[in-house]
């Protein structure tokens, strides 16, 4: 199968309306997901993302908070013929022993895209959001997310925005010039579906994170994945997953009209 490609906003990118999220290949502490899981094994990893590049998917999620992650996929994804443009992050970094640590100054915004792009093995980042801890209306407001535009401008990322957790700072980040917003959208948490048509007005992308409840959800994944695309504006639903099983049927429930 395939997928039909979705415009992120104004950046030119084309991306699959399913996005493969990474954190379960790089940390498996102090997490919400409904039960336990063990690191898989590199060899997993790459038939992971074989499976996924087969399927359609395009665009893989990832962050300095995902423990190993972005170290992995920079190690592993030679491995894999591919296209997938890589979306990850700055603001908050996690250690096992410690948690997470949240940074959004200028210096530490530029060490975490330099950490990045040594860790991915790539001349240039395709998307970096900055990731919220709560608090978006004072990092955006310090300028965190000017630091992340004085980067695309010196061409390290491609497009840039805000992972954030509030309607008021996915407001703001638009109105300084945010390339796409990250949004939290599913049957039980709809606050920030106001950002919609604000982003569209704005003529920014949209990616969404927990559209399936990061597990928890028992609605129906098609009537999920049916309500979320009626939006054009919605270019890519994050999802989670090491199995190649959940993969493959979670991409079975996207909308005919959007398979290939």
């Amino acid at each position: 199968m395939g997928m039909i490609r979705r415009q992120l906003g104004r950046t030119g990118l084309e991306l699959s309306p399913i996005g493969l999220g990474t954190v379960k290949i790089g940390r498996n502490t102090d997490l919400k997901y409904p039960s336990g899981f063990e690191l898989p094994t590199d060899r997993e990893v790459i038939e992971l993302l074989r499976l996924a590049s087969q399927l359609g998917i395009n665009c893989l999620d990832t962050a300095p908070a995902y423990g190993k992650a972005e170290k992995r996929l920079g190690a592993l994804l030679p491995e894999v013929p591919n296209d997938f443009h890589i979306i990850t992050k700055v603001g908050e970094a996690y250690d096992k022993e410690t948690g997470s640590h949240y940074d959004f100054s200028e210096k530490a915004i530029m060490k975490s895209l330099e950490r990045s792009l040594r860790r991915l093995n790539r001349n240039r980042l395709d998307v970096v959001l900055l990731h919220s801890d709560g608090q978006d209306i004072e990092h955006l407001t310090l300028g965190a997310l000017r630091t992340l535009i004085k980067a695309r401008e010196q061409g390290l990322v491609h497009a840039v925005g805000l992972s954030g957790k509030t309607v008021e700072g996915g407001r703001l980040a638009l109105s300084q010039g945010a390339d796409c917003l990250m949004i939290t959208l599913n049957p039980e948490q709809s606050d920030e579906k106001p950002l919609i048509d604000e982003a569209k007005n704005n003529g920014a992308g949209l990616l969404v994170k927990k559209a399936l409840g990061s597990g928890h959800l028992t609605a129906s994944i098609p009537s999920i994945f049916k309500d979320l695309f009626a939006h054009p504006s919605i270019t890519s639903a994050i999802i989670g997953t090491i199995s190649p099983v959940h993969l493959r049927n979670n991409c079975l429930a996207l909308p005919t009209e959007i398979q290939q």
